[in-house]
Formats: structure tokens, C-alpha cells, sequence
């Protein structure tokens, strides 16, 4: 049997801190260097530069993070598995292969290609095989798409590492394919082998958004010594996984870097932006209501006893559109008549703009009521109104629309003054379009530079460790995943106190297209009440919260959500539930009115809502 393979983490998004490189490169021993770069968002940004910059569609901050590490990591015999390639993942190959040449360096670098269906898209939606996601309502304007990409599985990867390359460069994969693929290449992994590939599939997502997992976004942050250590322990090591080759995994980070790994972290990271227990992809479907997690060490998470099962036989496809163009001002409403300031600013406004309400495409008028009774400051005493605009004509959401709100300055309201800078032009946003295409239809293409091109079947068995014989897109509990601790009906919560549900639960929320997940998981605790390694959540906790926070409960504590279809998903290996609200983001990141626009602090609003909870679940007591 091999030997586990660690695999680190550079990078979590399209912006994340450049030293991530070098800090795993150098902090500790590591076998191969991933990181992910894109999200639905980055697409849409990488089409922008690619339309201004042909051939450039990459994330350029990959290539220089490869010339500061490449030495090292030819020295060291560690692979680099990146998906920074985006739209364009030859394009970044080239470039990856100039900085070795500056270098002097004679790396083998291979990219992965064929998720971009742009060219294709109107062909395959013409013949019926692109197909609206499952909960979405059509395909939109196809020929308005700025960016079309499967997301392909991890098997492209094995084929270029198999091959020796040392870097390998692809576009749009799933997030976790950059750690399961390097896994498969180590272990020898068949695409039959769903369990060890869901294995890889969870390592893969724990690690993928690099510091969330080690202490970043989290509930119980205060937790983490250290943490305000400017110059020290306040920069959170980025984490690796020690996958082993039945699949589980130690999630770690480099000993000596700030952070926290612990099992509420992990919990955290596992419930981010998921859906219901089957987590879908082009490999496997990785059954993460078997995931169990075992504190093994301080900062040391054993991760195991994932089931996987045959994957869909279509791929997903991301598409944005050009949605139209946005304009917004802020005003501030400061003092008394908060409510009464913000009708007359409306009113005052929509008289001075030459379109009204009726003829934009869109209009979202918000109060934020950031003021307080009795205010010490003036920023206390100040609330905020947001009005935004959408529409498909550029003209009228240009400086037209913006200048109308400038002229009613000196015949407004008392204290008028705007937020954020003045007045400006319309910028285009983009409308996020989910879809699946049979997998059949896109091979992935792997090319070694110098070298030949080889095809890879994006086609999965239909057999091997377990076998999806219903709709793959169903959400029933299967007889084979363990059920966890329960209930038997009679439970009590005893005496109560009304306390912030936050005192004893966490949350860890995020993005899905134009819905949005919140996961709420039961805090560790030891018997004196205080968080510790080696305990598991509370069973009491999780019984708490599996009969209590139902979804008419969670309307009631977001109010925001009372009007929309909301999912609710259970946990119980991890004592955690999982909820999707559909339609919270509109239509995606790009066109979110929202503040939040990525819902990343939804969580957070629940935990700060006040609830009855048993007192004998309370720290204190």
C-alpha cells in the first residue's frame, strides 16, 4: 500500500495573499502544491480581461508566484497542480514556461482543456443537450453568454502527472479535482474506485478555499490563540491533507503558523457552500453525511469514512450572461425621522430623474438602519439608504440616473450627503446560468508542452463501490449511510435562557450560484464547558438543534427568507444541519442587490439572533 501523499494549498480564490507559495514551498515538507482560482465570479472577470487581452484569460498572479517557487519545487520533487489556467489555461502555460526560461529551468508543464463550450454552446443547446440546472427555469439568452465552462473531473490530472509533468495548468475543473487528482495519480486510484475518490473529493474540498479551513471565517475565532499576533500568529497557515490511500485524509497545517485546525473548523469548512448529503461531481457522487471526524493531535483532524457513489452522467456547466448594466448611490439618513427622510429623498429623487421606476428593468430601494437611540457620534446617529438600478439600455443607467440625486442636494432632506464617492456611469453586470450537458460531449484534452495532445473520457463508470440506482439529483437518505446520533421522540430542552444562538452553535455560509447555504453545526465542548481537541460535539446540542431549527423556524430568525424555497439537509455524523435558500442571491454574485452580495455573513446574522436554549447546553453553566 502507498504511503498518504500531502497536498497543500496555496490559494483560495482569484486575490488571496501572493506569499502563499512560498510559505508552503518552504514552511514544512509537502509532496504537491495546489491552489484554486477560480470561482463563478472569476469567470466572468477572466471574459473581461480575455475580451481586452486575447490569450490572457488566466490568473497572471499564479505565474508569479511559480517564478518565485519553481526552483524550489523541481529541487524538492514537488508537483504544482493549479486551475489558475481559467479561460485560457495554454495561454498561462506559455507564460509559466517564458518564467522558466528566465530561469533557466527545464520543467515538464502540461495543461488541461476542453471545459470551455463557448463555441459549441449554441449548437448544444440547439440540439437539446444542454439542458437548465435542476431548480433553475431556462438557459437565458445563449447568445448573450460571455463564458460557457464544464466543470471536468480530476482525471485529466493523473493523465499529465502520469506522463511526468511537473506542473500542470488546467481550466475550469471542480475545486476539489487539483487535490483528488494528484491523490488518484499516488494511489493508483481507478475511476471505479468511488470510495477513495470521495475521500479525495472531501480532502479536496476542506482544503480548497486554503485558510477557511484553518481557523479563517470561523464562528468560535476567538478561540484561536495567537490570533491578534501582528507578525506572527495573526497570518493563518494555509493547509494540507494527507491522503491516504483508502481515501481519508489528516487535515494539517505547517507547525509554528497561526490558525487552528480542530474539528469545529473542519465542520465549518465541510458544510461550505454544499447542498444536500449527495455532493455531486464528474467523478463521484461523495456522500458527505458518512464523513466522520476525529481530532488526532492539536491542529490534526483525521478525516474519514466517506462513501462515494457512481457520478450523474452529465457534467455541470457555469455560464454567465450579459445581464445588462447597474448603477447604485448611497445616501446617508442621520438623526430623527429616519423612515420619514428616506420616503422624502425617494420621492425628491424620482422627481428630479428624467426615467422613472416603471422604466427600468429593476429597482431595489434598502434602508439599513445603522442608527442608534441616543447616538454618541454622529456615525451612530447615521443610517443608510441604498437605491440600485438594472436595465439593458446603458444610457439610462448612466449619469443621468446618477446625476438626478446630486441635484436635489439643497432641496432635500436635512443633513443630505452621499456615500461612497460621486456620481458615475453604469457598469455592466452578468447573470449566472447553471446547466448540465452529457458528459460524453466533452472529453478533456491534456497537453504537454513540446509534447503530444491525448484525450481523456469525461465518461464515469456506472459501477463500483456503490451505485446510484435512483435520480442522482434526489435528496432521500440510503440505506447504507450511517445514521449518526438521533432522537427517539422524547425530547424536552428542560429549563431555557434567552441567549444568541451563536453561544453554542456555529455557522459557515457562502454562495451557490443565485441560492445561498448556511451550515449550523454544535460547538466541541469538554465537560467544564470550555472547547478542547479531542471531544466531539455535544450529542445534547445536536439534538437541540435537529428538533428545533426546523425551516419555519429559520424564516423566523431570517426574516429576509420568509418568501423563498428553503432546503433543509441533516448531518448527524457531524451533528450539523445544512440549509439552502433558493433565490436570496437573484441571479448570481454579479447581479446581487444584496449587501451581503455572497452571503458569506448570513450565518453570522443567525448566530446573532436571540433563541431559547436548554441551559444546560450554556458555557456558563
Amino acid at each position: 500500500m502507498t504511503d498518504p501523499i500531502r497536498i497543500a494549498n496555496c490559494s483560495g480564490f482569484f486575490g488571496d495573499r501572493p506569499s502563499g507559495a512560498i510559505e508552503m514551498v518552504e514552511g514544512g515538507p509537502i509532496d504537491v502544491l495546489t491552489g484554486d482560482w477560480l470561482a463563478e465570479l472569476t469567470m466572468l472577470i477572466l471574459s473581461r480581461i480575455r475580451a481586452k487581452r486575447p490569450g490572457q484569460g488566466y490568473a497572471r498572479t499564479f505565474v508569479g508566484q511559480m517564478e518565485q517557487v519553481m526552483g524550489t519545487c523541481l529541487d524538492k520533487g514537488i508537483k504544482v497542480v493549479s486551475n489558475a489556467g481559467g479561460l485560457d489555461p495554454d495561454g498561462c502555460a506559455e507564460a509559466v514556461k517564458d518564467i522558466a526560461d528566465k530561469l533557466g529551468l527545464n520543467p515538464t508543464i502540461a495543461y488541461v482543456n476542453g471545459d470551455n463550450l463557448l463555441d459549441r454552446i449554441t449548437d448544444l443547446a440547439a440540439s437539446g443537450a444542454l439542458q437548465p440546472f435542476p431548480g433553475t427555469e431556462d438557459l437565458g439568452d445563449v447568445d448573450a453568454y460571455l463564458s460557457a465552462n464544464a466543470y471536468l473531473g480530476c482525471f485529466g490530472i493523473v493523465d499529465a502527472l502520469t506522463r511526468g509533468a511537473d506542473i500542470v495548468i488546467t481550466g475550469r475543473v471542480t475545486d476539489a479535482a487539483v487535490v483528488c487528482g494528484p491523490a488518484a495519480w499516488h494511489h493508483g486510484w481507478q475511476p471505479n474506485d468511488f470510495d477513495q475518490l470521495a475521500g479525495g473529493v472531501v480532502a479536496g474540498h476542506l482544503i480548497e478555499c486554503s485558510a477557511q479551513v484553518t481557523g479563517g471565517n470561523y464562528s468560535f475565532f476567538t478561540e484561536i490563540e495567537g490570533r491578534d499576533e501582528i507578525g506572527g500568529r495573526a497570518r493563518f497557515g494555509f493547509p494540507w491533507a494527507d491522503v491516504a490511500a483508502d481515501g481519508s485524509s489528516v487535515i494539517g497545517k505547517h507547525d509554528g503558523t497561526g490558525g487552528l485546525v480542530s474539528v469545529g473548523t473542519v465542520t465549518s469548512q465541510l458544510l461550505y457552500e454544499i447542498g444536500g448529503p449527495s455532493y455531486l461531481g464528474p467523478d463521484v457522487t461523495a456522500r458527505f453525511d458518512t464523513v466522520n471526524l476525529t481530532e488526532v493531535n492539536p491542529d490534526r483532524v483525521y478525516v474519514w469514512g466517506a462513501k462515494g457513489e457512481a457520478p450523474p452522467t452529465t457534467l455541470k456547466v457555469a455560464m454567465n450572461e450579459l445581464g445588462g448594466y447597474r448603477n447604485s448611490f448611497t445616501v446617508a439618513l442621520t438623526g430623527l425621522d429616519i423612515e420619514a427622510k428616506a420616503e422624502f429623498a425617494q420621492a425628491a429623487f424620482w422627481d428630479a430623474c428624467p426615467y422613472g421606476p416603471e422604466d427600468f428593468d429593476s429597482v431595489t430601494s434598502r434602508i439599513i438602519p445603522t442608527n442608534k437611540l441616543d447616538p454618541a457620534t454622529q456615525e451612530e446617529a447615521t443610517a443608510i439608504w441604498r437605491l440600485t438600478v438594472k436595465d439593458a439600455d446603458e444610457r439610462k443607467v448612466g449619469r443621468a440616473f446618477a446625476d438626478a440625486m446630486v441635484h436635489t442636494a439643497l432641496a432635500g432632506i436635512p443633513g443630505m450627503y452621499g456615500l461612497g464617492g460621486g456620481p458615475g456611469s453604469g457598469s455592466p453586470y452578468g447573470v449566472y446560468r447553471p446547466a448540465t450537458v452529457p458528459s460524453d460531449l466533452v472529453p478533456q484534452y491534456v497537453t504537454i508542452l513540446g509534447g503530444d495532445t491525448r484525450q481523456i473520457s469525461s465518461v464515469a463508470p456506472l459501477t463500483g463501490s456503490g451505485r446510484i440506482e435512483t435520480d442522482p439529483f434526489a435528496q432521500g437518505q440510503h440505506p447504507e449511510v450511517p445514521s449518526g446520533p438521533g432522537t427517539d421522540g422524547t425530547w424536552s430542552p428542560g429549563e431555557t435562557r434567552a441567549v444568541p444562538l451563536g453561544t453554542v452553535y456555529g455557522t459557515r455560509s457562502g454562495d451557490k450560484g443565485g441560492n445561498a447555504n448556511v451550515g449550523v453545526f454544535a460547538r466541541p465542548f469538554d465537560f467544564s464547558g470550555q472547547p478542547t481537541f479531542d471531544t466531539v460535539p455535544s450529542d445534547d446540542a445536536w439534538e437541540w438543534l435537529d428538533n428545533e431549527l426546523t425551516v419555519e423556524r429559520l424564516r423566523e430568525l431570517l426574516p429576509e427568507t420568509a418568501d423563498m424555497q428553503i432546503d433543509r439537509h441533516r448531518f448527524p455524523l457531524i451533528r450539523s444541519l445544512n440549509f439552502v435558500i433558493h433565490g436570496l442571491l437573484d441571479e448570481g454574485v454579479a447581479a446581487s442587490t444584496r449587501q451581503d452580495a455572497q452571503a458569506k455573513a448570513l450565518g453570522e446574522w443567525l448566530r446573532a439572533r436571540v433563541v431559547e436554549l436548554p441551559v444546560s447546553l450554556l458555557p456558563d453553566n
